[in-house]
């Protein structure tokens, strides 16, 4: 038995954790909402037309009007 002992004794236990699958995915989920939200404030607060990432393009300007005077942007 002593052995046994010293055998579990000298080499030692290699522990192992699994990573938190949650933390992960709410990391995950706070990084996909963050970036929707930043592109949404983009659209509704800033392009208009001239400083448009699509150029002189003024649709989604228009598409966006309403909801832009009613989140106090000013566009004209």
């Amino acid at each position: 038995m002593s052995s046994t002992t010293r055998r579990s004794a000298a080499r030692p236990s290699a522990t192992f954790e699994l990573p938190d699958t949650h933390t992960a995915g709410m990391a995950l989920q706070l990084t996909v909402t963050t970036v929707l939200a930043l592109i949404a404030f983009y659209f509704i607060g800033f392009d208009q037309g001239a400083v448009s990432v699509f150029g002189s393009d003024t649709h989604i300007h228009e598409f966006v009007h309403d909801a832009r005077h009613l989140l106090g942007f000013p566009c004209h």
